[in-house]
């Protein structure tokens, strides 16, 4: 009896663990735990779009960062970490994308979860970022980006923000240069 009784637990302990690739990205709301995306774009028509939440903070210089203070921009939205590989080879693109835009589009990045600011210091030096950075060691400001639109429960995250301070699209896994820059024109 007890051996079905395991066995049956066990059963439904496992199939309940199983979810599609979908959910298992989709709904780590709360999670606190390093979730890995899978790079797809999700794109919001004009009329679909939800508003970002008003966030900002104190970047790795020490400087203060607010979403309010760029509006009328496009804002890209890059959640990383410098311990987090797939953070490492997108930064390159960002770097491109960044440079490539100018400043009619704003990149920030939220820097989540490294507890001293030397080795992001150390990521923004190596991959020559030349955008700010909000530091956020504990993660609270990942929090105001809950929900099935906008969340950024994966690292890296990407989210583009349009002039009227919507979201446009988000990526929760890595992305290249030329998914950036097609992401931001479609933000228009």
């Amino acid at each position: 009896m007890f051996r079905r009784t395991a066995f049956a637990v066990a059963a439904v302990l496992l199939v309940a663990g199983c979810s599609s690739g979908q959910d298992a990205t989709e709904n780590r709301q709360g999670q606190t735990g390093f979730v890995s995306g899978n790079g797809r774009v999700a794109s919001f028509p004009p009329g679909e779009r939800v508003a970002a939440p008003d966030f900002g903070g104190t970047t790795l210089e020490g400087e203060p960062w607010q979403l309010a203070d760029a509006k009328g921009k496009v804002v890209v939205l890059n959640v990383w970490g410098s311990w987090c590989g797939p953070c490492r080879e997108e930064a390159p693109a960002f770097g491109e994308a960044a440079t490539e835009l100018g400043e009619s589009v704003q990149f920030i990045g939220l820097n989540t979860r490294d507890l001293d600011k030397a080795a992001p210091k150390r990521f923004v030096d190596v991959f020559k970022v030349p955008y700010p950075s909000i530091y956020d060691p504990q993660g609270k400001l990942l929090l105001k980006f809950r929900g099935q639109k906008i969340s950024a429960s994966s690292i890296p995250s990407t989210l583009v923000i349009d002039k009227e301070g919507k979201v446009a699209s988000r990526v929760l896994g890595p992305v290249t240069k030329q998914t950036l820059l097609g992401m931001v024109k479609d933000a228009g």
